[in-house]
Formats: C-alpha cells, structure tokens, sequence
C-alpha cells in the first residue's frame, strides 16, 4: 500500500485510478476529434486544450470515487464495477454542469461532451474486463509471513480469506504457542533459518502476531528479518492499514501512545476545516431550506407533534449540546427520559420518516448545528449521554471518540452500516478511532465524497 496523507491506498487502486486518468484525458480528445471532423474543421493540438480535457477527466474521476468506483467489488465484479461507472458517468455530466457554470472557459461543446462520455463509457468498461481481475489478484497483493500460530494469527488467516484484501498470507510460523489456531502452521524448532525461510516464501512483510509478547519476542530473528529487506510489523499496525480502523481486540495503550497519528499540529488544517464548515453550512442551509420547508410540511400532516425536534448529544470534550433534526418516529417514539436504540424495521418511524433516513433529509437541519461550531460536516457521529454512560463503561478507548470534533457524517458511516448495539458500537468506534489518529484534509475529502455513495445505496439506514 501507499500512504498518502496518512491515509493507505492500495497499490491496485493507485494504479487503476492512474490508468484511468489517461483513459478519460483520451476520451476527452477522442470527443473533441470526433466532433471537429464532422463539422469540417482542424482539431489542432491537444495541448491548447488541456484545461477542458483535465476538467472533463477529473470531475469523472471524483465522480467515480464518490460512488465506490475503486471498492474491491470493482476489481471482482465486472457487472458491479460497469453499474457503478454508468452511475458515476451520470454524476459526472452534473459536476461538468456545475464547472461549466462557474468556469465557462473549461466548457466543452455539448456534442464534444456526448462524444467524450461514449468513448470514457467504453475505455473504462474495458479497462476493468482486461485488467480487473489482474489488478485484484495476487501479483499486486503482498506476500506476508506471520509470527505466530495463536487467536491473533488465526484472526489474518479469517481476514486474508475475505475477498478484496490486499496481501496474501504465505505462511504461518508457530513461536511456541500453548493453543495452535493455525493448523498448517511451521512449528519455529523445524526451521533452521528463518530469515532464509521468509526470503524463499517471498515474502515481503513480516507480521508479529504472538500472543505474550513479555520475555517471547524473537529480537535475533526478527534483526535479521529486517536486514534481508523484509518489512517487520506488528499486528495493531497491521490491521489499522489492511483494515482501515484500530482494532480494539490488538491494540494496548502504549500502541496508541507510540504510534504514528494524533497529531498536535492542526492549527492550519482545523482552520481550513472550520472555514468549509461555515461556507458549506451556509450555501447548503440556503439550497435546502424549500426540501426542509416541504419535508416539515409532509411530516406535520402525516403525524402530531413538531416537524423538528432537539435531541441531547455528547460533543468535543464530553460537552453535550443539542442537535436539530427533522421527527422521523412519531412523537411518543420515548417514554420520557428514556433512550432507546433504534431497530431495523422499527415501529416506531413514520411512513415519511422511513423516507427521509434513507435518503439523510433528517439530516439537514443538523446544517445549523455546524455553523454554530457544535459540530462538523465530518466527524464521529455524537451519541446521547445515556448511551455513552454504557458505552464508556463497556468499550475500551471510547472516551478517546471525543477528542475529536462531532459531525454528520464519518468513516464510520460510510465503512460500517447503522448500527444499534453495544457490539456495533464497538465495530464502528474502531473506525472512529481510526479517523481521530489519521485525519487530514484528504480523509475529510474522501469521506464527504463517499458520503454521496451511502446516500445512493443506503444499506443499513434506519
């Protein structure tokens, strides 16, 4: 994997994004050719025309990043990967709209823009039927050998066997452990050299997955690992980069004190993040403000009671504020001082309501929240303080999710679908976690993008 901005991105999708990139740069010249030699003039050099050529590719190119396009189900599926990219294409021609409207200089002809699309419709198409499954396989997945024959080394033989990972295991090395886990791991007394062992696996990644690490660690073995080459990591590093969270069950407290992330120096990031949420709450309470008039409407009619209503939140530093949200339950939902997670199929969400939650209308208002400062567009999602009293008591690290600044939408949720439980909660305060100890500018720009593809596909809403 690449870490860009302290977030990892496969080799696989760096490369496919790259491909992709010149394909549509070549689509956008293939629509321009087209449509001059039809009307009878020169085409000329691409290079007077490279600012509409970039425009067109890269509005594609977001487009498919907001719809999934570079998920591992691309790299497996051709039919997933062709639904995704004829919805990114359509996404594309609305972002080209907005940029044509505000740069006219970047506009291409409307008939260059039909041509273009034709062409990117196929190159991509055929770019995933040729190289997908390649890309996805494992000559661009690593090799890693893994330490240790226990639960924590049976959990990367669980994951490697999930399909889209992006690494291979090629061996298990029992180090002596009471419990195997791994039965078709090499007991360490039968190997003679491991450093020569790793090198004829292939491998370039060690993991250390031992389940007592006091007075076991192999220091010799693991010295002359590193010097052939091969990378030594620990599980907690591990999964936080295969995974995309930290994993509660791995990591300990001198991890997450030692550890790349968290870090101090945010003052120009959190001011640039402070400043999107002003213009962004703004320019989207205004564009909103008839679909949150109509929906208020909708809701008054179909049930009693107010069409918003404010609900207590546990915020940055434990500091609870009140959010403000559109009523998708019907007005008696709690009994009075009462919280109650919410169900799948529950009862108690109105026929309006069931709408709106799918589609995040409820969500709107939560626009004044960001304005004000309470929270952020991105964030962990705040939880109410009857639940964060459980939730501290029963999760390791919880209290930590507050660190951080709340908001609408977050890795959480576009990694992980809503949830209603202790055990979700602990799934979905690992990526929390992750978000707290890796942000940047990027990941917030991945997220709010990501964001349009939990709307689309709303798997989970409740």
């Amino acid at each position: 994997m690449v870490r860009l901005f302290k977030h990892y991105v496969p080799y696989a999708v760096l490369l496919l994004g790259l491909v992709d990139l010149v394909l549509l740069l070549m689509a956008g010249e293939i629509g321009w050719v087209v449509r001059a030699h039809q009307i009878g003039i020169v085409a000329g050099n691409a290079s007077s025309r490279w600012p509409q050529l970039l425009s067109f590719a890269v509005a594609l190119q977001v487009a498919l990043v907001a719809v999934g396009g570079y998920g591992a189900a691309s790299f497996l599926s051709l039919r997933f990967a062709a639904a995704r990219l004829a919805v990114a294409i359509a996404l594309g021609v609305m972002f080209l709209s907005l940029i044509y409207f505000l740069v006219p200089a970047l506009a291409l002809w409307r008939s260059n823009l039909l041509y273009a699309m034709v062409a990117a419709s196929v190159l991509l198409v055929a770019v995933r039927a040729l190289l997908g499954r390649t890309l996805g396989g494992e000559r661009f997945k690593r090799r890693v050998v893994v330490l240790g024959a226990g639960a924590r080394a049976a959990r990367i033989a669980v994951l490697a066997a999930q399909p889209g990972m992006n690494f291979v295991a090629a061996g298990f090395v029992a180090m002596g452990e009471a419990r195997l886990e791994v039965p078709d791991a090499v007991p360490r007394d039968t190997i003679a050299n491991l450093a020569r062992h790793i090198v004829d696996l292939n491998a370039s990644e060690v993991v250390l997955a031992l389940e007592e690490r006091r007075n076991a660690l192999p220091l010799n073995d693991l010295l002359r690992v590193r010097t052939t080459g091969v990378r030594v990591c620990e599980i907690s590093t591990f999964l936080e980069r295969e995974t995309g969270r930290i994993d509660l069950n791995s990591v300990s407290p001198s991890w997450l004190i030692f550890s790349d992330g968290f870090a101090a120096g945010r003052l120009v990031s959190s001011g640039a993040k402070r400043a999107f949420d002003i213009v962004a709450s703004l320019i989207l309470l205004l564009l909103t403000l008839p679909v949150i008039l109509a929906t208020a409407c909708a809701i008054r009619i179909e049930s009693k009671g107010p069409a918003l209503y404010r609900q207590r939140r546990v915020g940055l530093y434990n500091e609870g504020f009140d959010i403000l949200k559109l009523r998708s339950m019907r007005q008696d939902a709690e009994a009075p001082g009462k919280a109650v997670w919410a169900a799948e199929d529950d009862p108690r969400i109105t026929r309006i309501g069931r709408f709106i939650r799918k589609v995040r209308i409820d969500e709107l208002p939560q626009c004044w929240t960001v304005l004000k400062g309470e929270m952020s567009f991105v964030g962990p999602r705040p939880e109410r303080p009857q639940f964060v009293d459980d939730l501290e008591r029963q999760l390791p690290y919880y209290a930590e999710r507050h660190m951080v600044k709340p908001g609408i939408t977050g890795w959480a949720q576009i990694n992980y679908p809503y949830g209603a439980s202790i055990e979700d909660a602990r799934h979905k305060l690992e990526y929390d976690l992750y978000y707290a100890k890796n942000y940047s500018p990027f990941l917030d720009l991945l997220i709010l993008l990501q964001t349009l593809r939990v709307v689309l596909w709303p798997a989970g809403a409740r």
